[in-house]
């Protein structure tokens, strides 16, 4: 059977993208999309990535008025969480070490919920 070999875009509505897209860009690296096609789109590194279903009522987006949520992993979550903070960005920590990782939320600046995860265990041993 023939798959995918990746996610080659998440593409969401937003108030104003242009603020959106910087933020992302400033806080989390994010690259925006290029402004022609001479410049390479933004890069990750390989590594595991799921792709889930959730129920409709689900708090993991963090009321019904929204429908998609983003999680980017991260070699250092502590690292990560404390450039955030420093630049006045609320971010909780899991408190919990699952055998998956560590994890903590946020919110971008329009309100969508995003979460950042230092992969661990078999994540880390990569596909079978």
């Amino acid at each position: 059977m023939e798959r995918v070999t990746g996610i080659g875009g998440v593409f969401f509505r937003a108030q104003d993208p242009d603020r959106l897209s910087r933020w992302y860009a400033t806080h989390l690296g994010v690259d925006p999309v290029p402004e022609s096609y001479d410049v390479p789109s933004w890069w990750q590194q390989a590594g595991p990535t799921v792709f889930a279903a959730m129920p409709a009522d689900s708090e993991h987006f963090g009321g019904p008025e929204r429908s998609w949520s983003i999680n980017f992993r991260v070699a250092d979550l502590d690292a990560m969480v404390r450039q955030l903070r420093e630049a006045g960005i609320d971010v909780e920590v899991d408190p919990e070490e699952y055998p998956n990782g560590r994890f903590a939320g946020l919110r971008d600046p329009e309100g969508n919920a995003v979460q950042l995860w230092q992969p661990g265990g078999a994540a880390l041993r990569g596909p079978g």
